[in-house]
């Protein structure tokens, strides 16, 4: 088949890179290089909190989470051999490295990475169910499909440990640490290669609309949580001050 199809919505609908100019493709790369690194931060993420499990039901959880995020880094990397013919795993380790993704230090913070850096995740990927570059399209359908299903967890961990009265003196640490990782993950707000991957159909929103959906998702449970947004000039990313912090 051809590499792109008929103008459909305003934009050219791709199957591979053929006749996308460089940009369109370099711009894709960064998606999926930025994608693998989520998922692949995130099994990391899980495999290493089985060590905090309180029971054989969360520790079953977790290993099979774990399982979920390397099914999906595996679907990232097949789309970019694909496209590029090359393995992403180096670029991913180099990324990481760059800027490395914390792990959990006790059951209570695994619980706030779930509930932050891999919801934040899941919105992210939402922007991508409906790219150009088809195959794209279809891993975001299949791993939305996916995580929708055990979004809540993290939450109900979050809320209920932190209605227990235990952590009300490392809660609002961990949940400004974890809730940067996860707006980091959308990207910068305003900028210029969000404009064109918008223009291209790569993406259906800017950054800050999604950083503002995501906000609005989490903050019924801040309020169950007693927890505080940190103040907008204080967040540590791009952004922040053009936000609605209200609870």
């Amino acid at each position: 088949m051809g590499g792109f199809l008929p103008v459909t919505g305003g934009v050219k609908e791709y199957e591979t890179s053929a006749g996308m100019d460089g940009r369109m493709a370099q711009t894709l790369v960064r998606m999926m290089e930025g994608h693998a690194v989520r998922e692949f931060a995130a099994a990391r993420i899980f495999g290493h909190g089985l060590q905090f499990a309180p029971g054989l039901r969360w520790l079953k959880l977790l290993v099979w989470h774990a399982g979920e995020e390397v099914r999906h880094f595996e679907a990232v990397a097949g789309m970019f051999r694909a496209f590029t013919g090359e393995s992403i795993e180096p670029r991913t380790a180099a990324l990481l490295a760059r800027k490395p993704i914390a792990f959990a230090q006790s059951w209570f913070e695994l619980g706030m990475a779930q509930f932050l850096f891999d919801r934040a995740g899941l919105w992210q990927l939402r922007q991508y169910d409906e790219s150009a570059f088809l195959p794209y399209r279809g891993v975001a359908r299949l791993v939305v499909a996916e995580e929708a299903g055990h979004q809540a967890i993290g939450e109900r961990i979050v809320v209920d440990l932190c209605r227990s009265g235990q952590f009300e003196d490392t809660k609002h640490r961990c949940f400004g640490k974890w809730l940067g990782e996860g707006m980091r993950s959308f990207g910068r707000p305003g900028s210029e290669g969000s404009r064109y991957a918008l223009a291209v159909g790569l993406r259906k929103d800017d950054p800050r609309e999604v950083m503002q959906r995501f906000l609005d998702d989490i903050k019924p449970a801040v309020r169950a949580c007693g927890l505080r947004f940190p103040h907008p000039l204080e967040a540590d990313f791009e952004g922040a001050a053009t936000l609605d912090w209200s609870t």
